[in-house]
């Protein structure tokens, strides 16, 4: 498919800003001031995108309970963005690569270092997805700032050739990603402090909505409890005192009846808040968080109703 290429002088976020046409000689506390004003600007443009991320959470719900994965796809800090986001589900809610993944322009060494040219690639783009087996039931979510970037466009392109759902992130209006992605969300956060310089704003709010996205999906997925993360990964010392405190939280019990029910529910912290709270054995926590789909709280609904 070919689409026409927008000049980045048509693109808001390349434009200078009015506001900051003078920071160069402002005292550092004043620059920093401007600046914040300015991402304020960043936080109101995710907001206004909720109903678009709400279909978004929509598709990627569906695809995750159908055995499906979500890709994120960008270039640049677009990319790195959805690394770090991607990197960190595993910790907080216990989803690894098997679900959540993040692909970048120029691969792993585009992380620490520039690999700038990687993103004028369009086929790369679909070679890149297609390395990846996706599958129909699969969702890509692109990220280009600018809503142009050939490799984002080209791994779009690829993903409804083989009917994946489609979502794209951009901080600009009728972009070609808009042709593309079924789903658009476009936070508009304006010309940025430093003209073109897109890890600021724009990038601030790219990591707003993957934030957003992400954890609304792992709290429809089960994987929270009140405001509690429920199946968390505890992989060192900081992470088992963690778990220990969110039930001790969540079951209002103290610290060494925390620890005896996370032993015996084998670390599970989603078991040991229902046993504590149904006043069950193991297999009956269990039995009880299949039947509410892995939800604790139907879970200890559950329990309640059938005493």
């Amino acid at each position: 498919m070919t689409v026409k290429d927008p000049q980045l002088e048509d693109l808001l976020t390349e434009t200078r800003n009015q506001a900051t046409m003078h920071i160069d000689e402002l005292p550092i506390g004043e620059a920093i001031s401007l600046i914040c004003a300015e991402d304020r600007r960043a936080v109101q443009a995710v907001e206004e995108e909720t109903p678009s991320m709400v279909k978004a959470v929509e598709v990627m719900v569906a695809a995750l309970k159908g055995g499906g994965r979500v890709f994120y796809m960008g270039s640049g800090t677009s990319g790195r963005v959805g690394v770090l986001d991607a990197a960190e589900l595993l910790p907080t809610f216990g989803v690894g690569e098997d679900a959540f993944k993040a692909i970048m322009a120029g691969g792993e060494r585009a992380m620490f270092h520039p690999v700038e040219e990687a993103e004028d690639n369009w086929t790369a783009g679909a070679l890149d997805l297609l390395a990846e087996n996706p599958q129909p039931r699969d969702v890509l979510v692109g990220i280009t700032a600018s809503g142009r970037t050939p490799y984002v466009l080209g791994a779009l392109e690829k993903a409804r050739e083989i009917g994946m759902g489609t979502i794209g992130l951009t901080c600009n209006r009728d972009t070609p990603l808009h042709k593309l992605a079924e789903i658009v969300i476009a936070p508009v956060v304006g010309p940025e402090v430093i003209a073109g310089s897109t890890r600021m704003k724009a990038g601030t709010a790219q990591k707003l909505v993957l934030n957003i996205l992400s954890t609304v999906t792992m709290i429809r997925l089960g994987k929270v409890y009140q405001n509690l993360m429920v199946d968390m990964q505890a992989t060192n010392e900081k992470l088992r005192r963690r778990a220990e405190r969110i039930v001790m939280e969540a079951a209002g019990v103290d610290q060494r009846a925390a620890q005896d029910a996370l032993k015996q529910a084998e670390g599970s912290i989603k078991a040991a808040i229902v046993m504590l709270e149904a006043g069950c054995d193991l297999p009956r926590a269990k039995e009880l968080l299949a039947a509410a789909e892995g939800f604790v709280a139907g879970a200890i609904r559950l329990a309640k109703e059938q005493r």
